[in-house]
């Protein structure tokens, strides 16, 4: 991937925000815990009846450890219409109707119940929280190139988009995906043991507080991957040690009372989508297939409209047909009596717990005693909600505003009497935790109500330009000492006159604006209220940057948390963000005050005119990449190499500086340093140096380019990861390239055609160590002219994801025939494959794998000249792979076909269908289903020799 600055963002197009926002806070709940209740304990300041409006931003702060309820983590996409207008509003009802709280835990995306999600969170109203374990930065990218950690920002951005249809929020814990695991065993021995991940989980429900808590998985080999057997094994004891305040103590110091959740269930106890399921196996089942009419379709449906939002999964075209559909679950640990009937079954997750308003003041411990008044309070608030409810199921919106303002206000009664109560410290968290999402959600619901919006446009020097710029010319993201403009619009689409406070700029500390306009206070129904804000960036500002990192993908599987404030969630928070607090009246002439808060975006237009928006970032002043990320030099090839250093501003004013590399002691570049002078925002430019080593010995060692500018050194680049269905953020990288030397002999008069799949890195690699690679795309297959080729190779998944390849497979066979040699790495689609005959002789891929990197691998034909030419392969060639040995190995097999290697995982048998060959014709065919789409990039030195020989199979010199 190409890492750039803005102006040439590599993108997969656009997405992010519309200015119409009632239905953004679906996912802006965040952490509440201690921290937030120490905030809600001092009340707000009223403000004065005569209090003028202003374009003052909010007093400075230090951002709380946790992102406060209502406001969106960045990353999120548009809102979608389901939480919009009078749909959006009797969901947001729902939720207001029950205290229930559900927490699920998986291990990757994708891997979620997306079914039972959705009719939770949308069917039921219960506020429901899904724990992702990791990222899936290790899987496999079904529709590009891009790997490890910046699929990882990808998938975690396809899994908010999922969430958007759930209804549900998210949390990551700091492991990452590795790659497949066959036991729970290697997972947690890959996770540094059981502690990692389970004190983010511990972490998670103590601070969210559910009542109960749900396994996705069983916890046993039922599961297949590692990592979803260990996602279960850890949330069932997490159910346990979240309660005692033993285990992670340092979380209790930081106020993270202990929590107990009243019941633990495991799933994939039948297969997903049974229609029956034996009684011993199941405690509670639900049928997903149920229509419901505010979503128009059931809620499995639902879900999966979601879940093809996670395309790098290849979920894109994933169907369910309309009818039942159920999920079973059974309770294996529990804090409370039991709820089952005589046959030892649930209507529900909740049976036995009680979700209701009056129900929060007997759950807990002396509340009755001494808070007596807080029973009644609840008890009304329950039913303004049911007569709220009402008006929005009649389709009369405003007549839900009346009751949804007594709401309001008797929540923030409930919040003063807690926080002044003496209650323990304990108690008081748990209540608070509850009625702060409820203040949430009611403000939501009220805006919703009332149709007030709220906006928050940057701009470069006007808040309102004349038309909505093009992208390249919009200002969606800002640097260190840039002036910009802010114009926060609010809209009031009641039919009440409302009054305003303030319209309030919530920015980082030491921010100030350079002005602000000011506005009337009262705003008649229909009518806008605007502000402008010029504002500086501080230059020690933080730039919008994923919190974790690993510094080597290949290695490393636990992620270093870099801003443990935002620990667990998806994404930071936005920086800049508009507030709008206003008071109406009822008809009983009580104000009611109520508040609305957006991120800061910027409008832009794509190419075809529709118009986007995305939540402004803060970036360095300068994007600098060093490519390729990985050179791979032949000891064989001569004395340097060449790289490329892309430098790319955003300052919106001219800049110069020198730009230079560092190396090992010993190697130097031509030149020593390069001039760079860059005149305007999104201006980028390529620089060349050629690398000189001090030897060609094989090893490894690291190259790093530095931008010196203005007394400042600059060495990441940074890349937007965003998609016209998603929400956007940016993967940051640093601008070094790893040096892999090799003792690699190519055979340079062997020309090698390419037919990339899905997309891998392989014919960069192959290039680098001197071999002569021509990429043929699949699209010109049918008429390319193969016999200028030696050797043709089909890139991973080529028969999945090239209908070019598939439909012209005699093609290349005949190539074979003829007397060329064709490689075929891996596929996925392994019925398609099979059902294709693609292969010269009969063959059945499989979906064996070997996992374990590590696994010794046995030449089983060690004669083959495979193992000679040009390269002589021994054993010590399969030390330091990386994730793992091979995928989708073929399990049978015509006897033309000679096994060339076997490996296999601990306790398995040997696995003998990852390299074959065979005679064609004249040709040699190659199945290889080793993993060199990962070993390549990373500059295995064993497997690039033996890649290099087995292009050169066939063609062996004498």
């Amino acid at each position: 991937m190409r890492h750039s600055g803005p102006g040439s963002l590599p993108r997969d197009n656009g997405g992010g925000f519309p200015k119409t926002i009632q239905g953004l806070y679906l996912l802006g709940l965040k952490f509440v815990c201690l921290l937030l209740i120490c905030a809600l304990a001092a009340p707000a300041q009223a403000p004065s009846k005569n209090a003028k409006l202003s374009g003052a931003p909010a007093a400075a702060a230090e951002q709380p450890n946790v992102d406060p309820p209502g406001l969106l983590y960045q990353g999120v996409p548009a809102p979608i219409p389901q939480d919009e207008g009078l749909v959006g509003l009797r969901l947001e009802l729902l939720r207001l109707s029950t205290t229930a709280r559900l927490m699920q835990v998986v291990a990757h995306p994708d891997d979620e119940d997306g079914g039972l999600l959705t009719l939770e969170a949308r069917g039921h109203g219960v506020s429901t929280l899904l724990m992702t374990l990791n990222r899936g930065e290790g899987g496999q990218n079904k529709i590009g190139s891009n790997l490890s950690d910046v699929l990882g920002v990808l998938r975690s951005e396809e899994l908010l988009a999922s969430d958007q249809h759930y209804g549900v929020q998210d949390r990551f814990s700091r492991v990452a995906d590795f790659g497949f695991s066959k036991s729970a065993d290697e997972t947690f021995q890959k996770w540094g043991g059981h502690d990692v991940a389970l004190a983010d989980m511990v972490r998670v429900i103590r601070t969210f507080r559910p009542d109960v808590l749900v396994a996705r998985f069983s916890g046993t080999e039922r599961d297949g991957h590692g990592n979803h057997q260990a996602s279960s094994i850890l949330a069932k004891e997490a159910f346990r040690a979240a309660a005692d305040p033993k285990r992670f103590p340092e979380q209790v110091a930081q106020g993270l009372e202990p929590w107990q959740a009243k019941k633990f269930y495991i799933g994939n106890v039948c297969p997903w989508g049974s229609m029956t399921c034996p009684d011993k196996d199941w405690t509670v089942k639900f049928n997903t297939g149920e229509r419901d009419p505010n979503l128009g379709m059931s809620y499995v449906q639902f879900a999966m409209e979601g879940l093809r939002h996670q395309m790098s999964q290849g979920a894109a075209n994933w169907t369910v047909d309309p009818g039942d559909r159920f999920t079973f679950y059974r309770l294996v640990d529990s804090a409370q009596p039991s709820a089952a009937n005589k046959d030892g079954h649930e209507n529900g997750f909740f049976d036995g717990i009680d979700t209701t308003w009056p129900g929060l003041s007997i759950r807990f411990d002396a509340v009755e005693s001494k808070l007596p008044q807080l029973k009644s309070e609840l008890t009304e608030i329950a039913t303004l909600v049911a007569q709220a409810s009402g008006a929005a199921k009649s389709s009369n919106a405003s007549a839900a505003a009346e009751p949804l303002m007594k709401v309001v206000a008797g929540l923030n009664r409930a919040a003063e009497q807690i926080r002044s109560s003496s209650l323990s410290a304990g108690t008081k968290l748990d209540l608070l935790t509850r009625i702060a999402e409820k203040q949430q959600q009611a403000e939501t619901a009220l805006n919703l109500a009332l149709g007030v919006s709220l906006a928050a446009d940057a701009s470069s020097n006007s808040a309102q330009p004349a038309k909505v710029p093009k992208e390249a010319d919009a200002l969606t993201s800002v640097s260190p000492g840039q002036e910009f403009m802010i114009g926060v619009t609010f809209h009031n689409g009641s039919k009440l006159p409302l009054t305003i406070d303030q319209i309030k700029l919530e920015v980082p500390a030491g921010w100030n604006t350079i002005n602000g306009k000011t506005r009337p206070e009262t705003i008649q129904s229909g009518k806008d209220l605007h502000a402008d804000f010029r504002l500086r960036v501080p230059k020690d500002t933080p730039y919008t940057r994923p919190y974790w990192h690993r510094d080597d993908p290949d290695t490393e599987s636990i992620h270093h948390i870099d801003d443990e404030r935002y620990a667990t969630l998806p994404f930071p928070p936005p920086a800049l963000r508009a507030r709008v607090e206003y008071a109406a009246k009822g008809s009983n002439g009580a104000a009611s005050r109520n508040g609305i808060t957006v991120p800061v975006v910027t409008p832009y237009v794509d190419e075809a005119g529709k118009q986007h928006s995305r939540t402004l970032a803060i970036v360095p002043d300068f994007s600098v990449a060093l490519e390729p990320g990985t050179q791979v030099i032949s000891t064989h090839n001569g004395a340097y190499s060449v790289v490329t250093a892309g430098v790319a501003s955003n300052l919106t004013r001219p800049i110069a500086g020198n730009l230079r590399l560092e190396m090992p002691q010993g190697w130097r570049s031509e030149p020593s340093q390069i001039p760079v002078s860059l005149q305007h925002r999104g201006d980028k430019q390529d620089f060349h140096f050629k690398v000189f080593p001090a030897g060609l010995q094989p090893g490894r060692a690291t190259i790093r380019t530095i931008l010196d500018s203005e007394g400042e050194k600059y060495g990441e680049g940074y890349t937007l990861v965003t998609r016209d269905d998603l929400g956007s953020f940016y993967y940051y990288q640093p601008a070094r390239q790893r040096v892999s030397i090799v003792d690699v002999k190519v055979p340079h008069d062997l020309k090698v055609g390419y037919i990339m799949g899905a997309g891998d890195e392989i014919p960069t690699i192959l290039k680098q160590v001197g071999m002569d690679v021509t990429l043929v795309p699949a699209e010109q297959l049918s008429t390319a002219d193969l016999s200028k080729f030696g050797t043709i190779v089909l890139g991973i998944r080529a028969y999945d994801t090239q209908k070019d390849v598939a439909s012209n497979n005699k093609k290349l066979l005949d190539f074979v025939s003829a007397g060329g040699t064709l490689v075929v790495q891996y596929n996925t689609s392994v019925g398609d494959f099979n059902s294709g005959k693609f292969t010269p002789y009969s063959a059945d891929l499989s979906r064996a794998r070997v996992s374990v990197e590590e696994a010794p691998v046995d030449i089983l034909a060690p004669q083959d000249s495979i193992f000679h030419y040009p390269n002589t392969i021994t054993e010590a060639d399969f030390n330091g792979w990386v994730q793992e040995r091979g995928l989708y190995f073929m399990s049978k097999w015509d006897d033309h076909f000679t096994p060339l290697l076997a490996c296999h995982d601990p306790g398995e048998d040997p696995q003998k269908g990852g390299l074959l060959r065979a005679q064609y014709g004249k040709g040699t065919y190659i199945y290889a289903a080793y993993a060199f789409f990962r070993q390549l990039p990373a500059g295995v030195p064993g497997a690039v020799r033996l890649y290099v020989n087995l292009l050169s199979a066939g063609h062996e010199k004498p």
